[in-house]
């Protein structure tokens, strides 16, 4: 069994108890070439990388975030092979699938409207699908 240090003054059984996720922190993949995969995501998709060589967004008021596991053999993230796949809140996605495709993404698909708001799909250089998600 791994036993794990905690790097912080705890004291056993005095820990917060309303302590709780407040919302997702970032997400963190490996790439083959971070230079040219930040490059891919400023030049067609707007995104701006920052001296730290990652992408951040300030809340605009409207943000919330998600953590949704999915069966081992679903197909939602298909047909990338990652185990995982990025959803970006947008507010436009019919014009960013536009700017993926004109990137060289592959697009998963047709932009739809359903009862959740307005999805739209590519996969990136990196082989990652991409979930672009507009609120109605």
């Amino acid at each position: 069994m791994t036993k794990y240090r905690l790097s912080f003054p705890y004291k056993g059984d005095t820990m917060n108890k309303d302590a709780k996720i407040l919302g997702l922190g970032g997400v963190f993949y490996k790439v083959k070439d971070p230079k040219a995969y930040l490059d891919w995501w400023r030049d067609h998709m707007g995104a701006d990388p920052t001296d730290w060589g990652n992408f951040e967004w300030a809340s605009d008021g409207q943000s919330r975030t998600m953590m949704s596991p999915f069966p081992a053999d679903s197909t939602y993230l298909a047909p990338s092979t990652a185990e995982f796949m990025i959803n970006l809140r947008v507010n436009d996605v019919a014009s960013l699938i536009e700017k993926a495709r004109k990137g060289g993404a592959k697009i998963i698909g047709a932009v739809e409207n359903t009862e959740y708001g307005i999805f739209g799909w590519f996969i990136d250089p990196e082989g990652i699908k991409i979930e672009l998600w507009q609120e109605v």
